[in-house]
């Protein structure tokens, strides 16, 4: 029977259905929301200049590092839990009541650290804001937790939308009536506050009545599954925003400025992994005790999708990154084209990387996961130190190029001996090639054609149109092949 238009995208029917509409919703919020932010940032790199600039972007840098403290694996560990058994949702409140112990607990280490990371007066200020802002975004996570394990999480897209609407528009009226650092970091506060208390509401009275409860059994039972993930998302957050910390420490504001500006379009590109990732969690870690065969098939599917994605953002990312960069903030910033192409082949790996993370942790291996991070950020955080005093936020970005790349290489190797995963396959071999040879193709005919004239809006269109035409061609020729070998098989026999 045909599944029709409310069925599909608000109802949980069955697998691949469930997966196309979690997907789907957290793809709209991702992309309205990631291109609003970064037409805020855009605009504020180039009101603000690139000194002031480079103080938010350490501001916010410093507190999107700290505010991990106030999470320790909860948000995916209450995921993961809920979704096998739905019985443990009585455990709720007592998740929630952690939660708000751990944010006071990143708030004061936020406060004390604001005064290591820089003497600047309105560093630190900005810092304190942000605080309360980051920490806010952390505690609505942990009520998508629940809606993740019920598989709504059209509510958490909805939601997002307007949190990112409510956040850039007060952004643009500070910009434009009152421009400054501390400014800006009122108006994202203030719109975290406003869909705090929406969604607060909503959920109380939509999903399950809110109410705290201080247990300590189940406190420490969350904590002993969390830690080892928590240790992870700890070294994952320090992996991926220490670098601006460093650079800042070093008092290279103007750098943390011009590596942050291409950092921004390489994070509003790597979300789109992350949210696809986070669709198949509740699915994979359902089907991870279920049917070998079945989490098999998920995670090829997962791993397709990040293959035929990664290939043509970063041959498209490598060609097109001075026109990007000018396109976005100006000649002002063209000592971000270099940072940019290196972040883009980070940006490769970790499409690739995410689907190994994913079957780790559902795989029970977080102790793994959190070793390959702590292994990458210690690698990372080496190199920002020999490299930073002479080369600058080049240096960051080669080192972060370099840690990333040997954290994929080692999560291969666990993925194989650790998980009923089979990462290095017929099946992903061959989207792999055919993804490549599409990307080179696409290479020729944006660079070496007239298309490179263009405007940047018609590159990427042509590009993607090109390369999903000969992707598309290349599989229905393999396709064809394989079907001929099969009756030739059959006729035989």
């Amino acid at each position: 029977m045909a599944i029709n238009f409310r069925n599909l995208f608000f109802k949980n029917i069955e697998t691949k259905q469930t997966l196309f509409k979690n997907t789907f919703w957290l793809t709209v919020a991702e992309v309205i929301s990631r291109f609003l932010q970064l037409a805020l940032f855009v605009y504020m790199a180039r009101i603000l200049g690139v000194t002031d600039y480079g103080k938010f972007a350490l501001a916010l840098s410093f507190v999107s590092v700290v505010v991990i403290f106030s999470d320790l694996g909860l948000i995916d560990i209450t995921t993961r839990e809920f979704a096998r058994e739905k019985e443990a949702e009585k455990e709720y409140p007592a998740v929630l009541s952690l939660k708000i112990i751990l944010s006071i607990g990143a708030l004061i280490l936020m406060w004390i650290g604001s005064f290591l990371i820089s003497s600047d007066p309105v560093v630190q200020k900005t810092i304190w804001i942000l605080a309360v802002f980051i920490l806010i975004s952390s505690f609505l996570n942990i009520i998508y937790a629940f809606l993740r394990a019920r598989q709504k999480m059209e509510y958490e897209a909805v939601t997002r939308i307007i949190q990112s609407i409510l956040m850039v528009g007060l952004g643009f009226f500070v910009l434009f009536i009152i421009p400054s650092v501390e400014n800006l970091s009122l108006a994202y506060l203030c719109a975290n506050l406003i869909i705090l208390t929406f969604v607060l509401l909503f959920f109380h009275f939509t999903f399950r009545f809110l109410k705290l409860n201080y247990s300590k059994s189940i406190w420490r039972k969350f904590l002993k599954l969390s830690w080892p993930l928590s240790l992870g998302f700890v070294m994952g957050w320090i992996y991926v925003s220490i670098d601006s910390v460093m650079l800042g420490f070093f008092g290279q504001v103007d750098q943390v400025g011009w590596y942050n500006a291409a950092y921004k379009i390489i994070v509003a590109i790597v979300i789109s992994a992350t949210l696809i990732s986070r669709s198949f969690y509740p699915i994979l870690s359902k089907f991870i005790k279920k049917s070998k065969e079945k989490f098999q098939e998920i995670w090829n599917y997962q791993m397709k999708i990040m293959i035929v994605l990664a290939v043509p953002i970063t041959i498209g990312g490598l060609v097109l990154a001075p026109k990007i960069i000018n396109l976005f903030y100006g000649p002002g910033y063209s000592p971000s084209v270099l940072a940019f192409r290196c972040l883009v082949f980070i940006c490769f790996i970790d499409f690739l990387y995410l689907p190994y993370a994913m079957a780790l942790v559902v795989s029970n291996q977080q102790k793994k996961n959190f070793g390959l991070l702590l292994m990458g950020s210690l690698i990372n955080v080496i190199l920002n130190l020999i490299l930073i005093p002479s080369y600058g936020f080049y240096g960051t970005a080669i080192a972060t190029m370099v840690a990333t790349t040997i954290v994929f290489v080692a999560a291969g190797f666990f993925l194989k001996r650790l998980t009923p995963v089979s990462p290095f396959n017929l099946k992903l071999f061959r989207i792999l090639i055919t993804s490549i040879i599409a990307g080179i193709v696409m290479f020729i005919g944006i660079r070496l054609l007239v298309i490179y004239n263009l405007n940047l809006l018609f590159i990427i269109i042509a590009g993607g149109l090109i390369y999903f035409f000969v992707l598309f061609f290349l599989c229905k020729l393999l396709s064809n092949i394989n079907y001929l070998k099969f009756c030739k098989r059959n006729k035989e026999f």
